[in-house]
């Protein structure tokens, strides 16, 4: 059992991310397997060095470790490139010049605009208008120096796979069961950027395989981008662990706790004074030691 917390250091935790935490590290002690702490960072424009070391303090300070090292993200991008370079073999990827404004005004003038799934956090689905781009205004683009963004073509990965006997595609989950993979529920997903060649599907999917992650713990928000990175295993030819997307810790209003909602902090409420068995008891567990 192999099992992972991997936080992005764009803010403080808070106990959503706690909880979460606390999910995969039970799982893993209860087998006697690993658990292990990455560090999404990726996003350099907004994760910060001094959120980082605030993860660690804030894990340390509930009662849980981690084995063997730390493995920070910004640290791999060329592991990520690689693997970018080899589903543009396959042909499965394809260039978008759209801004977020036209993609906005696109999805608003479409009354049948498709959506994500309960809870995402992602945009409305892009309905693909680069896809039936003239190649060669493709190529003037491209060689103008246009931004753009490398984004998934769903219809050619399922001709591929199916090709390959690989389609269609299926996932386990704990607490949903078996999961049919559905590739237009996020649709052509962004997996790179002109500046940057990786996205958070691309590499959470092979850091997965690369540490040999057996079980993936995280919130039921990110059930519909399961279905996303079963694509990118089966293409890519990386192992396929088993999932749980645990229920999410709400406000009192309903509302789920998130850092960009301002949901108060770990590091807020230990200088408030509270200890760790205080704050494992606002999510109703026990510290780890008392397990």
């Amino acid at each position: 059992m192999v099992t992972r917390f991997a936080p992005s250091p764009t803010g403080y935790l808070h106990l959503g991310h706690a909880y979460s935490a606390r999910m995969g590290f039970d799982a893993a002690r209860a087998q006697h397997g690993r658990f292990l702490l990455r560090i999404e960072d990726i996003d350099q424009t907004r994760c910060r060095p001094q959120f980082t070391e605030a993860i660690l303090s804030d894990l340390q300070f509930l009662g849980l470790s981690w084995d063997g090292d730390v493995r920070k993200q910004s640290e791999h991008l060329d592991v990520y490139e690689r693997a970018l370079a080899q589903l543009d073999s396959l042909g499965v990827l394809y260039p978008c010049f759209c801004t977020r404004a036209e993609i906005a005004a696109e999805i608003a003038a479409s009354q049948s605009a498709p959506q994500d799934g309960p809870g995402s956090d992602t945009p409305p689905r892009y309905l693909g208008r680069c896809q039936r781009l003239d190649p060669q205004l493709v190529n003037d683009r491209l060689a103008s120096g246009q931004s753009y963004a490398l984004r998934l073509h769903t219809e050619q990965v399922e001709r591929i796979l199916s090709a390959q006997g690989k389609w269609p595609l299926t996932f386990h989950d704990r607490h949903h069961g078996v999961v049919p993979v559905n590739s237009q529920l996020l649709g052509d997903v962004v997996l790179a950027r002109k500046e940057l060649r990786t996205s958070y599907h691309l590499a959470v999917v092979v850091d997965d395989d690369i540490q040999g992650v057996t079980l993936v713990t995280r919130g039921q928000d990110l059930l519909s981008s399961t279905h996303v990175h079963r694509q990118l295993q089966a293409l890519l030819g990386l192992a396929e662990p088993d999932y749980a997307h645990h229920p999410l810790l709400t406000e009192a209003d309903g509302t789920r706790l998130a850092k960009r909602r301002g949901s108060e902090s770990i590091r807020s409420l230990r200088d408030k004074g509270l200890t760790a068995d205080e704050l494992w008891m606002k999510v109703g567990l026990r510290t780890p030691a008392a397990i």
